[in-house]
This record gives C-alpha cells, structure tokens and sequence, in this order.
C-alpha cells in the first residue's frame, strides 16, 4: 500500500530550516550575547531571533 501525498516528506527528504528555537538554543544563543547569565531562570525568556 502507498502512502498519501500529505505524509511524505516534501522536496525529496530535505529539512527545513527552524523558525523557532528550542529552549536551551535560546538560552545558548542569549548567553552568547550576555542576555543571560547562569543562575537565571530559564522560564519566560526573552524572545530571540535565530542568529543568522
């Protein structure tokens, strides 16, 4: 049996890049730019752009 069109993987299996980072590429990411410091809470983070 064949699967349907809407659960293949589009573009031959390629990965999309992520929009939306997960908490701990935030958290990364904002220790990188001295936004957060170890100690700090790791809930409600500020919002953060992937860097490019």
């Amino acid at each position: 049996m064949s699967q349907h069109n809407s659960f293949r993987k589009a573009g031959g299996g390629r990965v999309k890049k992520r929009s939306v980072l997960k908490r701990y590429e935030r958290i990364e990411l904002l220790a990188s730019r001295k936004l957060w410091k170890e100690g700090d809470s790791v809930l409600c983070l500020p919002k953060t752009k992937p860097s490019v």
